[in-house]
């Protein structure tokens, strides 16, 4: 199997590693305790930045502060990859309902915008993660070119499993 050189892969799912590519699954074994890993970091640094929010709340909050332009709902959800709106939808309810975000119309689209409770929330975050991520990482590693390659092989790798998720949906 892969993994480094020597090491035994490590995998939840031996069946799954017994095939054309068997680092896949371990990769995909890295992917699950990332993404877990990630979600409680999100939920954990919101409650920390003062309000208690699921992790899908805090990225939708993120993308509608991008750049600090009001979003379309269907530009969230493009964004973020989520194919079922309705989870965006309830999440800006909810974001709505704590003051984080507005709503307005312009003509036929709801447009989402960062309330001034949003913005300030979304400043103490990012305090914390400087403080208790960025910093060090930038410290200790890996560098900006090794999380760039790697940032670059997640976009790459989320296009296939993409392509691999409409495939199956023709089987």
């Amino acid at each position: 199997m892969a993994g480094q050189q020597g090491a035994k892969a490590i995998v939840s799912s031996a069946h799954l590693a017994d095939g054309a590519a068997p680092a896949l699954s371990e990769l995909e074994f890295s992917l699950t305790l990332a993404a877990t890993a990630y979600h409680r970091w999100i939920a954990r640094c919101a409650a920390a930045a003062g309000i208690a929010l699921a992790p899908l709340e805090v990225l939708i909050l993120h993308t509608v502060r991008h750049r600090d332009r009001p979003k379309r709902l269907a530009d969230i959800a493009l964004v973020l990859d989520i194919e079922d709106t309705h989870l965006v939808t309830y999440a800006i309810r909810k974001l709505e309902k704590a003051g984080l975000v507005s709503t307005r119309r312009a003509g036929k689209e709801k447009l989402i915008g960062a309330t001034p409770a949003g913005v300030a929330f979304c400043a103490a975050y990012r305090a914390i993660r400087e403080t208790v991520l960025a910093e060090p990482i930038a410290g200790d590693g890996p560098d900006a070119a090794a999380l760039a390659q790697a940032a670059g092989l997640l976009r790459r790798l989320s296009g296939q499993y993409n392509q691999a998720a409409r495939a199956a949906a023709t089987l």
